[in-house]
């Protein structure tokens, strides 16, 4: 999903947390304007257009205050998918270098979430015309993606 690390001087990591390049990705998605804690019901409506959620990449997106932003509960889509008769909205999620940051358990420290945001923002200027990215990389790793 990333291009590549950018690293420092003698192979060193220039920031607590990495630069990455992300490619933009295509996904559909179910949209809530009650910021983060729209987000269950966001992805309980997103999770049940389909049969199974197995091979499937999901993220989370958020524009805005975690309180009362736009939480976007995305899916990348599969090329053949269409997402009108899916019955979802389209949209891509813009490429572009990123600090990122990993939460092991997530499920379990799902409390961490916004702080691990917050301390990632006190260490770069954030790019505030893109959105925050959380990637359910599996049920065990969630990989947040702050723009730089």
């Amino acid at each position: 999903m990333y291009r590549k690390l950018l690293e420092g001087d003698a192979g060193r990591m220039t920031s607590l947390f990495p630069k990455v390049c992300l490619d933009s990705i295509n996904v559909m998605y179910v949209e809530s304007r009650n910021g983060v804690g729209g987000s269950p019901s966001a992805f309980e409506k997103l999770e049940s257009k389909f049969p199974t959620l197995k091979n499937r990449k999901f993220y989370g997106v958020l524009f805005g205050s975690p309180v009362d932003g736009v939480y976007r509960a995305c899916v990348q889509r599969i090329k053949q998918e269409n997402p009108t008769i899916v019955g979802l909205a389209e949209w891509t999620i813009p490429g572009g270098m990123y600090i990122k940051a990993t939460i092991n358990n997530w499920e379990e420290h799902t409390d961490d979430i916004g702080p691990t945001f917050s301390k990632m923002a006190r260490q770069s200027t954030v790019d505030a015309s893109r959105p925050v990215i959380e990637f359910y990389r599996s049920q065990k790793e969630l990989i947040l993606y702050l723009p730089v």
